[in-house]
């Protein structure tokens, strides 16, 4: 099944949008060992992964979020994880991460009783009500974990992706098949362990983020967060405007969860104080983290007229997306109870 379906995914990578992503058969150095190890322990090279090719950190950064919160094994069922990604992502209105992950969890043995899950992943992008969360300390590393990545790559995959993973030339009597295929795919090779932390030597250690605390318990999942947020962060600091970074995370602390709109408006306000220089990179940047239903094509038109390279419009968007999904990892840290279905 494994070549037939590869086979089917041959020219996936042509659907990402705005950045030509590297080919695998192009691919060296950290962008080729990211690659391999997501064929190896993820089964596919997904475009929502590959799509962060062009700046290696950040594709390195995406793969330890994706693997160490949502592929490993640890207390928590891959079925309860994969409802929190379809909840999510429905609640962001990211259809290709929904139909990709609702085929995934269509093939994987449930237990019952996650439907509270689902219901709290749907709202966990919103302001928290307080309202214990349907899980215990232990288990909040990988829920939430998974929460925060797919918080983060619904954001991307809203920007560089169309709405499904299937062509839209495909006969509408094909696609549930096709995408069951799929599904039955991304699984490991027999020979792969998937052993939590295993990845987290593609990049250098760094402290986890303020807030971020319900990872602890996980090393591995602490650590995937702090490293690929800390990458993140020195790629934005290399070159991101400090006063376009100041605006984010102010809007941010501002908005907590509340979507702006429904006009464009706000747009105007937020970045009227800035230089003319630093206004689209601004725009483009608040757009990702607060709404990106509301990106155009001439959001990044503006931008690549000042900043033309694939990399620097990756790293702008990760990490606008990454600093978003951090602020909600942040806001729910909440009381728990814990619901005997969620662990192994």
């Amino acid at each position: 099944m494994r070549p037939l379906v590869r086979t089917l995914l041959k020219g996936s990578l042509r659907q990402i949008r705005h950045i030509t992503a590297v080919p695998r058969a192009e691919a060296h150095g950290l962008v080729a060992d990211v690659y391999d190890r997501a064929l190896r322990e993820f089964g596919v090279l997904a475009p929502p992964l590959a799509l962060h090719s062009p700046a290696p950190e950040t594709l390195a950064a995406a793969w330890l979020l994706l693997r160490e919160t949502l592929l490993t094994e640890g207390r928590v069922s891959r079925a309860a994880k994969e409802t929190v990604a379809v909840a999510v992502s429905r609640a962001n209105d990211c259809p290709y991460c929904v139909e990709v992950h609702e085929a995934k969890l269509a093939t994987l043995p449930r237990t019952g009783g996650l439907g509270p899950l689902a219901e709290w992943a749907r709202h966990s992008g919103a302001p928290t009500d307080g309202a214990p969360a349907p899980f215990g300390p232990a288990e909040a590393p990988e829920i939430i974990g998974t929460a925060v990545t797919f918080h983060y790559l619904n954001r991307m995959v809203r920007l560089f992706l169309p709405d499904s993973p299937v062509p839209d030339a495909a006969p509408a009597a094909g696609r549930a098949p096709v995408m069951r295929i799929v599904a039955r795919a991304m699984r490991p090779d027999a020979a792969a362990v998937l052993a939590p932390g295993a990845s987290l030597g593609l990049l250098p250690d760094a402290p986890l983020p303020s807030g971020l605390d319900w990872a602890k318990p996980a090393p591995a999942v602490a650590g995937a967060l702090a490293r690929a947020v800390a990458s993140v962060d020195v790629a934005a600091e290399r070159w991101i405007p400090e006063e376009v970074r100041a605006l984010l995370h102010a809007e941010l602390a501002v908005r907590e969860g509340t979507v702006p709109g429904p006009s464009r408006s706000w747009l105007g306000t937020a970045t009227a104080q800035l230089s003319p220089a630093h206004r689209p990179a601004a725009r483009l940047a608040l757009l990702i983290a607060l709404n990106p239903h509301q990106t155009t094509d001439a959001d990044i038109t503006a931008f690549r007229a000042a900043h033309p390279a694939d990399r620097d419009l990756v790293e702008l968007a990760s990490w606008a997306a990454l600093t978003a999904a951090v602020r909600v990892g942040a806001r729910l840290a909440t009381p728990h109870r814990t619901p005997p279905t969620l662990t192994r």
